[in-house]
């Protein structure tokens, strides 16, 4: 077929939303055989119920009522949602997203090229390893490549973004070939599950994982990619409408689930709470747990089951006692706690007068200032050398506390460990925040691009200041905010790791020392604390050496996945709510 005979063919077939009797008649029209039987698609995540290929609302009804536990079927082009629904609108619901189109005549190559990592097809059990992970961590059901639907069959394929330096996946999606699938006449395909690492520090991966998808379907010479996206994903909604998708006419129904819950309840209280606070909430509401939300700013609730009540500030509960509470907040006596415990600190003193501290940094040559009652990295300035620096610090620090605190520097990494009910649960080492260069942007531009990206992974908890320290990190690399980093060229742009301040995390527990964890148990039990993060600064989590830096009373519990740091959280608050054999 000509190609202006295949525009206008597509010209013709714009605007009209799939259904049955129309595929019918374009299978009729073709000189193919009708379809006879209904298709569906396992995804290793749930059935991709192909609507417009079941000859009745009750037949797709009853599809929909078959899902497995554990799973998320979606009936997608569903022509009459209403009467779909209609069969069982106590188990069944209007999914929210919006259907999106790319007609591949409207498609336009990219203009810029994105480098450090590349595309390929997911093979191995460590891809799924990774791929689930990745989906994990973007609150997604994972994927059991077991149960997939085989390719000769019209089952999908998982495609994976790796980066070339570290070899880790970094973003990950699904085409489904609907001319495979289910002899579609039109000639589509559809994305779905896409997803990137939330740490991920390389621009346009999403849109690079788009665009191979899409020119993998053309190179079959199919016709048009579809997806399916929440209605307020506006982030997502911008780059498709950049690469030209147009919304189509046509709905998606799943059941009711607990996967599906927020979907067909709509948001509620919890929705406002921070991703710190949410995600215990979210596993107590998960357990059937009462969450009542006190103050959703300041990540206040309460959960209650049966007869019992405890209040929370997102992982810091009635649990832990105020003396304790007051221990780990005041540095001087976290330090003073840990020493007496026979476990490894910095030296530490007050910073004082111009002498006095000049002196404690003649006697370790670089240092640390942070302010005695801190959090979330502020105020903090680290590998200070000079006295010029240092005192420039001590006053930023003040800022934050009256009092503030000069420590020994230690190099190394920063590995986070958190202790729940005595217990390591997750370990992770802290990377600071850091930029790719693209031979084109300023450094500034890179900055403001990647704390964008990292505002929009943790929900606004994580961004880039442009701020003292930053600048004087790039200073220390040879740098200024106006500089134009050489392509590929990585650069820390903060020298420490907190993750409030653009740092990214790296799960380390399957391979964390036994005398690391050791020394956080111990740690957590000389502070007498139920539920406790623990800084570390160490050379290699699989090293003995150590120094603990900080206790924080109020850990963060999110970003950890896959370790079950709120699952962990909710069993030792209520253990009748666990599972049997969890």
């Amino acid at each position: 077929m000509k190609a202006h005979e295949i525009a206008y063919g597509q010209r013709l077939l714009r605007g009209q939303a799939p259904s049955y009797e129309r595929l019918q008649a374009r299978l009729a029209g073709d000189g193919s055989e009708p379809h006879d039987q209904p298709r569906a698609v396992h995804c290793g995540w749930g059935r991709l119920l192909i609507g417009h290929t079941y000859p009745d609302p009750v037949c797709l009804a009853e599809a929909l009522l078959e899902e497995r536990p554990g799973e998320r079927d979606i009936a997608l082009y569903v022509a009459a949602p209403q009467q779909v629904l209609a069969q069982a609108p106590q188990q069944l619901f209007l999914d929210p997203s919006d259907t999106l189109r790319l007609w591949f005549t409207d498609y336009r190559p990219a203009q810029r090229v994105f480098r450090g990592f590349r595309i390929r097809r997911a093979q191995t059990a460590a891809d799924w390893q990774a791929i689930n992970t990745l989906y994990q961590a973007r609150g997604m059901l994972p994927v059991d490549a077991d149960l997939l639907t085989p390719r000769h069959l019209g089952g999908p394929v998982y495609w994976l973004a790796e980066d070339e330096d570290t070899h880790a996946v970094i973003g990950s999606v699904m085409g489904l070939n609907h001319s495979k699938a289910f002899d579609d006449p039109e000639h589509g395909c559809s994305l779905w599950c896409l997803a990137v690492d939330p740490h991920c520090t390389r621009p346009g991966v999403g849109e690079v994982l788009v665009r191979h998808l899409i020119e993998h379907f053309m190179s079959r010479e199919l016709a048009y990619l579809d997806l399916s996206v929440l209605h307020d994903n506006r982030q997502a909604k911008r780059l498709y409408h950049k690469l030209g998708f147009r919304n189509l006419p046509t709905f998606a129904v799943k059941r009711k689930n607990g996967i599906n819950q927020p979907l067909f309840l709509g948001p509620g209280p919890e929705a406002e709470l921070n991703p710190y606070a949410r995600i215990i909430v979210d596993e107590a509401l998960r357990r059937g747990i009462d969450v009542q939300v006190d103050d959703a700013t300041a990540g206040l609730f309460t959960l209650s089951l049966g007869g019992r009540r405890i209040r929370c500030r997102e992982s810091l509960s009635d649990l832990t006692t105020a003396v304790t509470m007051t221990l780990c907040q005041d540095k001087r006596l976290t330090r003073k706690v840990l020493d007496q415990a026979g476990l490894q600190v910095p030296a530490q003193q007050l910073a004082s007068n111009a002498d006095d501290n000049l002196a404690f940094l003649d006697e370790h040559g670089a240092v640390v200032v942070k302010p005695v009652d801190g959090e979330q990295g502020q105020g903090v300035a680290v590998n200070l050398t000079c006295i010029d620096e240092l005192g420039r610090a001590v006053e930023h620090a003040r800022q934050f506390d009256s009092r503030v605190l000069l420590e020994s520097f230690h190099p190394g990494l920063d590995l986070r460990i958190v202790v729940i009910g005595f217990e390591v649960v997750a370990a992770a080492v802290r990377h600071p925040a850091q930029v790719i260069g693209d031979g084109k942007h300023s450094i500034r531009e890179l900055i403001e691009a990647q704390s964008r990206r990292r505002m929009a992974a943790t929900g606004g908890e994580s961004r880039i200041p442009l701020d003292d320290e930053t600048e004087r990190t790039l200073k220390g690399a040879g740098f200024g905010y106006a500089d134009i980093l050489p392509a590929g060229e990585r650069l820390a742009v903060r020298r420490t790791a907190n993750l409030h301040t653009g740092g990214t995390l790296e799960d380390v527990t399957g391979r964390l020392h036994p005398v690391l964890a050791d020394a956080a148990v111990r740690a957590a039990r000389a502070l007498e604390i139920p539920v406790v993060g623990l800084d570390f600064m160490v050379s290699d989590a699989q090293s003995p050496d150590y120094v603990i830096i900080e206790a924080n009373e109020r850990a963060g519990l999110a970003n950890h996945e896959p370790q079950p740091t709120a699952e962990r959280f909710i069993d030792l608050l209520f253990p009748h709510s666990r599972a049997p054999g969890a």
